[in-house]
């Protein structure tokens, strides 16, 4: 009597186990839970291309001054020599609606296109 309970009770919280497993594996599977990992992924792996950007530009920074200092580029400039200005090149026309981008001009000779 007691082996058959406890085989009873034994393959009753198997399945109910195997159960809790299968419905949380299904609802990982949902459309809306894999988007929001991706999200999820998408975001750390903008974070971590960034942290990465920063120490290159920090690496940079560090090589620039080493090269600078080796070149004696640090030193204080004459001041008899006339200081170079640098004009910022601006468009000759303004953008036709703000918050656009200008494109290159595309021709194609693509003979398949419609017309």
């Amino acid at each position: 009597m007691f082996r058959r309970t406890f085989w009873f009770t034994a393959g009753a919280a198997a399945g109910v186990w195997a159960t809790t497993k299968v419905n949380r594996k299904l609802k990982q599977l949902t459309p809306e839970s894999l988007a929001a990992q991706a999200a999820d992924k998408a975001i750390e792996t903008g974070h971590k291309l960034k942290d990465f950007a920063l120490d290159v530009r920090e690496g940079m920074v560090r090589r620039e001054a080493e090269l600078g200092g080796a070149l004696g580029l640090e030193t204080p400039v004459d001041q008899d020599l006339p200081v170079q200005r640098h004009w910022a090149v601006e468009a000759s026309e303004p953008a036709a609606r703000p918050n656009t981008y200008r494109k290159l001009p595309y021709t194609s000779n693509n003979r398949n296109e419609d017309h």
